[in-house]
């Protein structure tokens, strides 16, 4: 089942990654690097995030592992309080 907060995620990803690889066929832990996902598509990634969901990354968050999958990217979001805002 997909949550609201995923679907937000996928839009950013779809807008942003430039993945081999289309959004809607990844898993939530399907590696984003090996569907293509570059260091310079993840800096876009992020400030799309940012920008969809009003928050900033700290610098303990930008990491290679944060966005490693959509997973990934929403445990990051629920250590920022992103999920208890959205749902």
């Amino acid at each position: 089942m997909t949550t609201p907060i995923d679907e937000k995620i996928r839009s950013v990803l779809t807008e942003y990654a430039r993945l081999q690889t289309p959004v809607v066929a990844l898993g939530d832990s399907d590696d984003l690097y090996q569907a293509g996902f570059t260091s310079h598509a993840s800096v876009n990634v992020m400030l799309g995030l940012e920008d969809a969901f009003e928050v900033e990354f700290p610098d303990e968050l930008l990491r290679k592992a944060t966005f490693q999958s959509i997973a990934a990217i929403r445990d990051a979001l629920e250590t920022l309080g992103v999920l208890d805002a959205v749902a």
